[in-house]
């Protein structure tokens, strides 16, 4: 079974701690024969760290939102290549989120990894990341964009967004004022269908999990499939509403609790 687990929410807490019991269950899993993968919206950059943490080193990791997917080379346990990337031309996008957000906080991710920044945020992970001015952004073709409007609630975001209207592109709100911005018609599952295909695993024997907006293209791509989707217990009653069914929390070892029954 392809088994491909959400980051932020799902094995690890807000502290960056993972969720109880995670290394042991997915431990177990590989050892029963399983594909343990993370598909997250975090770039590369992020990500590595969490492999470590899980002490796992998957054939494949889709990264940004299914925008990145990397292989790994036989070089070394957590060395990848950049397999698939996709990417858009960000100006329009840019153009018009600004007009409505002047205050936001805009990153982008470009093909090679690097990312291009306005303003410092905390939550953001600057390895690798370099402060330019806004109009920097949209000088060449990105992975992603991410936008943090801090000043505004969960709700009131996600009707700015339904507004100004995205057409051209994918889009996930999340749980705050957070916006990523991924090309047309490209999610997590798009990602995994590659990983899938390649590694050439029954479209039924796929486990995704996660706990985000993020996630609902993978939960739809799972279960059409005729796989499993499950969401964490604390996320939003729309994402959970989504998957086939629900686990724990992450504090409380979601993750460790569905691979413990496999």
């Amino acid at each position: 079974m392809l088994i491909a687990l959400d980051v932020d929410g799902t094995v690890i807490l807000e502290d960056e701690s993972l969720s109880p019991g995670v290394v042991e269950a997915v431990a177990d899993a590989q050892s029963a024969g399983h594909e343990v993968m993370i598909a997250t919206g975090r770039s590369w950059g992020s990500t590595r760290g969490i492999l470590q943490q899980l002490q796992i080193a998957p054939e494949y990791v889709v990264c940004s939102n299914g925008a990145v997917v990397l292989r790994r080379l036989d070089a070394g346990e957590l060395e990848y290549e950049r397999w698939h990337v996709e990417t858009f031309d960000p100006r329009e996008v840019l153009t018009l989120l600004r007009e409505h957000l002047p205050q936001a906080r805009y990153l982008v991710e470009l093909p090679d990894g690097m990312r291009l920044y306005t303003e410092y945020l905390q939550d953001w992970n600057l390895g690798h990341a370099r402060r330019v001015p806004f109009e920097e952004l949209g000088a060449q073709p990105v992975c992603r964009i991410v936008v943090v409007s801090p000043g505004q609630g969960e709700e009131e975001f996600l009707e700015l967004v339904e507004r100004i209207g995205l057409h051209k592109v994918s889009y996930a709100v999340g749980w705050t004022a957070w916006l990523d911005i991924a090309p047309q018609g490209v999610d997590k599952s798009t990602g995994l269908e590659r990983v899938r295909t390649a590694l050439g695993i029954d479209p039924a024997h796929v486990l995704v999990m996660g706990d985000g907006r993020n996630d609902l293209g993978m939960f739809r791509w799972a279960l059409e499939n005729g796989g499993r989707a499950v969401a964490m217990e604390q996320g939003p009653q729309d994402v959970r509403d989504a998957a086939g069914e629900t686990t724990v929390s992450v504090q409380a070892g979601g993750v460790a609790a569905i691979l413990r029954s496999l």
